[in-house]
């Protein structure tokens, strides 16, 4: 059984921008490409007036510390709090000049922290031109206080997709991101080379975020918008995407970027010419085993699911969620044996707040509750665990910024 406590205190009031910032509750809606609407966070429009965004981005430091990182009017903004989320340090600004970054959606900023306190971001900066971006970084090493300038990480130098990345650190120097990025299907277009969905790189770090190596491509042909994922394993970084098979069967892979050997997760054969805009989560405890969550409306499953990996074995897909409240969005955090599922569902007047917990490595898990609702916008709930304390983060339109603990 699980309880929940909520923190209400530590929040952050959105102003003025419901109207602006509802976001679609259908799990399994999908948009044909090529007819995305102006509101689609990969179509930016130049003259979008600044508005606060919901999608924000958290971790957890050594400390215990919940960082948060948020939009508002084209500019991060970075706060941290140090007991439990009653109250928050006041932000710093992480980008000295305006950019119109993606924080809605599938889209968000992204940070993580090492052990030794350097703080990383990356986030997607839109561009005008539609379905165009650039993917950008900056790091603080004095806790929080100051950033970086802003560095462009893809190195191609295209006007083209760059769009949805991942952060990951293995909590010292080193640090990878992965993104989605058009550049291969541009140029196979300029040769008049059909080519199926995008591909997907990764930049490395060893040195901190001080510098990174050349991108390197990781796999190619692969769905265009959904959000990658990222988890630092025994064996290193591990991403996770929704891959292309044949010419539209968007079903997701994992690949450990050391090896650069693609598997395929699950063959739920979900065959769609459209863009899902529903990206799946992934994390290990430290153990080697890899725990991942997905969203699929295929021939052989619907639904949300979660599956263990360790090394070849893959264990039988566990459906979770109610797919008649659109169970959505599905998000993984481990530590150790403790593993903490969150989604969002929707039961017609309010949206919910989920969470699924294991305690002994995803052999058996709790029954699934609802620890919060609201009755107007939400972003998607996400888990935080350290040290055997498990937490939800959340961001509502109504009620702000809520840390809600998982006891």
């Amino acid at each position: 059984m699980m309880g929940i406590m909520e923190t209400a205190p530590g929040r952050w009031s959105l102003a003025q921008a419901a109207a602006a910032l509802l976001l679609s509750g259908y799990a399994g809606a999908a948009l044909p490409h090529g007819h995305m609407p102006p509101t689609n966070p990969g179509q930016a429009v130049a003259s979008r007036p600044a508005k606060p965004t919901l999608a924000i981005g958290a971790t957890v430091d050594a400390q215990g510390r919940i960082w948060l990182a948020r939009v508002e009017n084209r500019t991060l903004l970075v706060s941290h709090s140090a007991d439990e989320g009653k109250h928050f340090s006041a932000p710093v600004a992480v980008n000295a000049e305006p950019e119109n970054i993606g924080a809605e959606g599938e889209n968000r900023p992204k940070i993580a922290v090492t052990r030794n306190g350097t703080l990383h971001l990356t986030w997607t900066l839109l561009l005008p031109q539609p379905y165009t971006g650039e993917i950008r970084y900056a790091r603080s090493t004095d806790g929080g206080k100051t950033y970086s300038a802003p560095i462009t990480i893809n190195d191609d130098k295209r006007l083209t997709s760059h769009r949805f990345d991942s952060l990951v650190s293995d909590g010292g120097d080193r640090l990878a991101i992965v993104w989605l990025d058009g550049r291969d299907r541009d140029a196979a277009k300029e040769q008049g080379v059909a080519y199926a969905g995008t591909s997907v790189y990764v930049a490395r770090s060893d040195d901190d975020g001080a510098s990174f190596h050349a991108n390197r491509k990781l796999a190619e042909h692969t769905c265009e918008c959904c959000r990658t994922a990222l988890a630092w394993t025994v064996d290193g970084p591990v991403a996770l995407w929704r891959n292309l098979y044949g010419s539209n069967t968007r079903d997701f892979a994992f690949s450990y970027l050391d090896t650069g050997k693609v598997q395929r997760l699950a063959d739920d054969e979900w065959n769609i010419d459209a863009c899902p805009h529903h990206g799946g989560g992934i994390a290990t405890g430290g153990d080697g085993t890899l725990h991942a969550v997905w969203y699929t409306h295929g021939k052989n499953r619907q639904g949300l699911f979660y599956r263990q990996v360790k090394g070849d074995r893959m264990s039988a897909p566990m459906a979770f969620g109610n797919p008649q409240a659109q169970a959505g969005h599905a998000t993984v955090a481990a530590d150790g044996q403790i593993v903490l599922i969150t989604w969002r569902e929707f039961d017609g007047q309010a949206y919910g707040a989920m969470a699924l917990l294991s305690k002994d490595g995803g052999a058996s898990w709790s029954a699934p509750r609802r620890i919060a609702t609201t009755a107007d916008a939400a972003d998607y709930p996400m888990p935080l665990i350290h040290d055997g304390r498990m937490q939800v983060v959340w961001n509502t339109l109504r009620e702000g910024v809520r840390i809600m603990e998982v006891e």
